[in-house]
């Protein structure tokens, strides 16, 4: 696995032996767009946008990766020299360079978007260096205020506040929700005081979000890379930051309605029989219910794996299963890594044409070894495998039109699993090594099985993704990876989840009652289905049934219940999906997001809104009891869904709720458009319609 280089392992501050940028000896020029600052250690090249200013260090080497959707044209400057500074304006910014010790202020009319620290030392005006190039890459300082929080940074289980965390933008199997590492990973942050920063890389990034063994004054950046591509944003929002990432990086595109449905899976439906009898047992207990999934051994041989091959063994005729589910009015998904075993004839033929990913060494075909230690006797061991070489044109085109005849075969879906697995010592058709491609490589492999259900499924593109960097909210939807079965389990996706929002990501679901460590608890089970209702997507998923009648009746019942209410509300949620499409806003909203001038309610991270006019609190604790804070700033006055009880605005209020019920508030006079009870969207021949409206009253 790889290592973080060694000074971001340390908690020593070696940061103040670095010397920063000097300006001494160098040399400005000037064109009508563009300022370039030539120095002893490199050249720094700046621009202005209307949504903010780029700097850019160094020269890039790396491949073209389709990271960035729509640059716009950055903007004609005037330049004034002055004797200690330098002034850059354009585009309604002022960008000033001071020249000795080399620091910068970007002004968005008067007002300061950010600068240098003023974090001083005894010896030097900069306790660390505001710019500064160092054998491990660029490292680049931000000024942060006394209570400035910090959000965005991907997928990540901890607090939604990244102030005081060290962060490396680095995609892991995380096989879990507990640590720092996880699955979905881009280095953009935001503050509510109005400021983004966005590094446009495919290379690991390290953030010390006023790390305090670093500076608690400062964001210092490590772009571990000879270049450095970096955007400040000035937005005034969190919601115009999001907007300005998403229309650099892209938006997602609106997924089809049936994907809105339940999604069943567990790891594994052993043959045809178990599938088929799940499916038929689903539709027998009237269980809302939309897509089943035939997870990573449930259809293929796992020693020759993955090469679209179904096991002859369990599955002769896959057709006539496909067919017996399509009867039953179910959506398939089926499950693939990027992978293909060397015991696979296809891994000789995919080595021989060159489309497999190399050993940098000695330039044959890397076979990748799995460490299987993590997983005990949980799952069965993986054989060694060569891994997809994306950058290969004529490999991606290959992958890309394997998945045609699965399409034609009747399946809906791709569940896009790991993508994680690319070590340093590999080395891409493109010239990349594994140190650049690791995080990208999800990205490629998410937009090339993407495109295949863009050119080949007929019920339209969707697909769960684990691994994400940059760019992969193009391409939904994302999963939350391999919780643990507990209460931290289900906190820590949904605040993954949340995050993943503040960084980009619209569309987002987690394994409903955790993927491991199964204990059958039904409380929890419950209470996890209760809060996944209100997120874009929703899936039963782990280890061991998932199906609400093996938690017991009171289970069934209370999930029962909250499935037939997420299928009335799906003219809610898709005029919700809808507005995040046109905006890149979540369909999830944290509190920082959805009420940007109410502090108070910033720190209820684990409570949500549900597009504009849906606030969730969820149960996360044995017992029923919650408390949550209804923001003054969107309404003075909420009414519980669906009861009807008023409550006041801008205060915190406690609550024990019985098993079957959810806490969910509306603003009073705010009306919820509901569907009818149905059992899959099928049903709905026209699409998804309102019957009635539901007012806060």
């Amino acid at each position: 696995m790889t290592q973080a280089p060694t000074l971001k392992n340390t908690l020593s501050p070696r940061w103040n032996d670095i010397p920063g940028v000097s300006m001494i000896n160098a040399v400005i020029s000037q064109s009508k767009r563009a300022v370039s600052v030539t120095t002893d250690t490199g050249e720094i090249t700046l621009s202005l946008f209307e949504m903010g200013a780029r700097m850019q260090f160094g020269v890039r080497e790396f491949g073209e990766y389709g990271i960035l959707k729509d640059t716009p044209d950055p903007a004609l400057l005037t330049v004034s020299k002055l004797e200690d500074r330098t002034l850059i304006c354009g585009a309604g910014h002022t960008l000033v360079l001071i020249h000795e010790p080399f620091a910068f202020q970007l002004f968005k009319g008067d007002r300061i978007v950010q600068q240098t620290p003023t974090d001083s030392h005894f010896v030097r005006k900069h306790r660390l260096p505001p710019f500064a190039k160092t054998t491990e890459g660029w490292f680049i300082s931000l000024e942060l205020g006394s209570n400035e929080p910090v959000y965005g940074l991907g997928e990540k289980w901890g607090r939604l506040d990244k102030r005081g965390q060290l962060v490396r933008s680095f995609n892991h199997d995380a096989l879990g929700v507990n640590a720092e590492i996880s699955y979905k990973n881009t280095p953009f942050a935001w503050s509510p005081e109005g400021w983004g920063c966005f590094v446009h890389t495919p290379s690991p990034v390290t953030h010390g979000v006023g790390f305090p063994h670093w500076s608690q004054r400062v964001y210092g950046v490590l772009v571990e890379d000879d270049h450095a591509d970096l955007f400040l944003l000035s937005g005034d929002t969190g919601s115009h930051l999001i907007g300005d990432y998403t229309q650099l990086t892209g938006r997602a595109p609106l997924p089809p309605d049936w994907s809105l449905g339940l999604i069943l899976s567990k790891a594994y439906y052993k043959d045809a029989d178990e599938l088929l009898e799940t499916a038929r047992a689903v539709r027998e207990n009237k269980m809302p219910c939309d897509t089943i999934t035939l997870d990573g051994r449930a259809w293929q041989d796992t020693d020759t794996r993955f090469a679209f091959e179904w096991d002859p063994k369990r599955y002769p005729e896959p057709s006539a299963v496909i067919d017996e589910l399509k009867s039953l009015k179910f959506k398939v998904c089926v499950w693939e890594y990027p992978l293909v075993s060397v015991k696979n004839p296809l891994f000789q033929e995919m080595s021989d044409k060159g489309w497999l990913i190399k050993n940098c060494h000695t330039g044959e075909t890397y076979r990748y070894q799995w460490d299987t230690s993590p997983f005990g006797e949980v799952l069965t061991p993986l054989p060694d495998s060569g891994i997809v070489d994306f950058t290969h044109p004529d490999a991606y085109a290959f992958w890309r039109d394997c998945h045609k005849p699965l399409f034609d075969l009747g399946v809906d879906m791709i569940k896009a699993d790991f993508g994680e697995q690319i070590e340093p010592d590999m080395i891409a058709y493109n010239g990349d090594t594994g140190v650049t491609l690791h995080n990208v490589y999800s990205l490629l492999y998410n937009r090339c099985v993407y495109e295949a259900a863009e050119r080949y499924c007929q019920s339209g593109a969707f697909l769960f993704t684990r691994a994400s960097w940059t760019g992969s909210q193009c391409y939904p939807a994302q999963w939350g990876g391999d919780p643990q079965a507990d209460w931290g389990g289900l906190s820590g996706s949904l605040r993954g989840g949340l995050a993943a929002g503040l960084s980009g990501f619209p569309f987002y679901a987690t394994d409903i009652g955790g993927f491991y460590a199964d204990r059958r608890d039904a409380e929890l089970y419950v209470r996890w289905a209760q809060a996944a209702v209100f997120s874009a997507h929703i899936r039963l998923h782990g280890i061991g049934p998932r199906e609400p009648w093996s938690y017991g009746s009171e289970a069934e019942q209370a999930v029962n219940k909250t499935l037939a209410l997420r299928y009335q509300l799906l003219p809610y949620l898709h005029k919700v999906m809808t507005i995040s499409t046109e905006t890149g806003l979540p369909a999830q909203r944290a509190m920082v997001l959805a009420c940007p001038t109410e502090r108070a309610a910033w720190a209820f991270d684990d409570q949500f809104m549900l597009g504009d006019d849906m606030l969730i609190a969820p149960c996360l604790a044995p017992g029923g009891k919650i408390e949550f804070y209804l923001p003054a700033s969107i309404a003075s006055e909420w009414v519980q869904f669906p009861s009807g009880k008023r409550y006041t605005g801008g205060r915190s209020h406690q609550l024990t709720i019985a098993l079957d019920e959810i806490a969910v508030f509306v603003p009073l006079n705010r009306s919820i458009p509901l569907g009818p009870s149905i059992e899959c969207i099928e049903k709905l021949p026209e699409g998804i319609r309102t019957e009635y409206h539901w007012r806060a009253e």
